[in-house]
């Protein structure tokens, strides 16, 4: 099933400028209310389908409450690597996710990840369905009596995000006709895939750099565009592919504070990150927002 590791407590240094972190949220938050504190974090390794032709492995973070799994039912956000990457070298913003509500799980591809025997970059048009087979997955292990996870996992509220190859594979899951529980969409130095953004209307939020020399700038536009509302772009000024990613440097907080209140608006319904989500993006010199998020 796979290893569960403790975070050291709190994480600090990994929350560092995300807020101000505590012990633990007081109890579970009532339904449509996302935590109004940092929880500590664990993360979990599991491999979906190991003997299978695509195993693959997939790290979970968690909000904890006193060494357990925080009470609640949270969100699920799939977050996708790009190539040769690991889920593990985007701790610095997955981890801070978890902290404040979500499970996030991060598959490594079979093709594209760092440590891949046969590495295959035109693989990454078969990731949407792997985006898709862990989703099923985590929610069989919603209600698999006796798994710590088992009632955590709200796998009917569910984003995707990814950054660059992670980010074209992100786009890729919201085709035509892709189920309900997808809520919205986070496409970090990404693009678009064949079929993408052809299913009903949902929130998507694109991050990019302005001086991206890996994706283009205007790969990333025309996603957006593609897209239509309701979307927002987050562009990092004179940045490349994904620096602001990187705890400390320019424009992290920024992208940090976006994503944060996008995921709380659109899989908590939380209407004050909503409406904090002009703020949290705009940093003069370092950011500019295209919001066209609401009417």
């Amino acid at each position: 099933m796979g290893v569960q590791r403790a975070v050291a407590a709190l994480i600090t240094a990994l929350l560092a400028g995300c807020g101000p972190a505590t012990a633990a949220v007081g109890g579970a938050p009532p339904a449509g209310h996302a935590p109004d504190r940092l929880h500590p974090v664990a993360v979990r390794t599991l491999t979906i389908d190991p003997t299978g032709p695509r195993p693959l492995p997939v790290t979970l973070w968690y909000p904890t409450e006193s060494g357990r799994v925080a009470p609640g039912r949270f969100p699920v956000v799939v977050y996708s690597h790009g190539l040769w990457s690991l889920p593990e070298l985007h701790a610095g913003l997955t981890t801070r996710w978890a902290a404040a509500g979500f499970v996030v799980a991060a598959p490594a591809y079979p093709h594209t990840n760092l440590r891949a025997r046969d590495f295959t970059r035109a693989d990454v048009r078969h990731q949407p369905a792997d985006g898709w087979r862990l989703i099923r997955h985590l929610a069989r292990l919603d209600a698999r009596q006796g798994d710590p996870l088992a009632g955590h996992l709200d796998a009917g509220r569910v984003a995707a995000a990814g950054h660059s190859a992670g980010g074209f594979t992100t786009a890729g899951m919201f085709v035509s006709g892709h189920s309900a529980r997808l809520r919205c969409g986070i496409v970090i130095a990404g693009g678009a895939l064949a079929g993408s953004f052809a299913g009903p209307a949902v929130p998507l939020l694109f991050v990019h750099g302005t001086a991206d020399p890996i994706v283009p700038l205007g790969v990333g536009r025309a996603a957006y565009d593609r897209a239509g509302p309701p979307a927002a772009f987050l562009s990092l000024l004179g940045q490349g592919h994904g620096e602001y990613l990187t705890p400390g440097r320019p424009g992290f907080d920024q992208v940090l504070a976006t994503t944060t209140d996008f995921l709380r608006w659109t899989l908590y319904d939380d209407r004050d990150a909503a409406r904090r989500l002009p703020a949290d993006a705009l940093r003069p010199g370092v950011t500019a927002l295209d919001d066209r998020l609401h009417p």
